[in-house]
């Protein structure tokens, strides 16, 4: 429903954000959403005490933009390991809560955009041949800051050396 891009409007803004959208998926009934907005809820709840924080604190963008990422890398493991077990019905649901979890996720860059950073950090770095392609692959990762995927990048980046 949203897109978060990450700014500095409220510290706290997306944590309020999910609270306000399970009252609001209550009253529409939406049991799919209710259930994943909980349990995005209770996965902050659980990151908050891991961290040695009480519960009734509340999570700042970028930790919460973080649990909803590791929420949303679990589905997509379990969807392949559902489809390899021939479980359709199972990896169907969780196609549905992956992509509740994606509203609330920064929009990933394209296979273009990702590429021009590549190319500037290659010419920046001065590197040539895929020894140090490691290094490459951690400059564009702390460059894109979240926006691209791993996987995504890799593939830019062995095309190009």
């Amino acid at each position: 429903m949203i897109n978060y891009i990450i700014s500095i409007k409220t510290l706290y803004m997306i944590y309020e954000d999910i609270k306000e959208e399970i009252k609001s998926a209550m009253r529409s009934k939406d049991v799919l959403r209710l259930s994943v907005l909980r349990n995005i809820l209770s996965a902050f709840t659980n990151e908050l005490v891991a961290t040695g924080k009480t519960p009734q604190d509340a999570l700042g963008d970028e930790e919460a933009l973080a649990v909803i990422k590791r929420l949303a890398k679990q589905r997509k493991d379990s969807i392949t390991q559902f489809e390899k077990g021939g479980r359709q019905d199972l990896a169907k649901e969780e196609r549905e809560e992956l992509a509740v979890l994606e509203q609330y996720l920064p929009q990933m860059m394209g296979k273009e955009d990702i590429r021009n950073i590549v190319e500037a950090k290659k010419a920046e770095l001065g590197i040539e041949d895929k020894a140090k392609m490691g290094m490459l692959m951690g400059a564009v990762m702390k460059e894109t800051a979240g926006r691209a995927d791993g996987n995504s990048v890799k593939a830019v980046v062995e095309e190009l050396l």
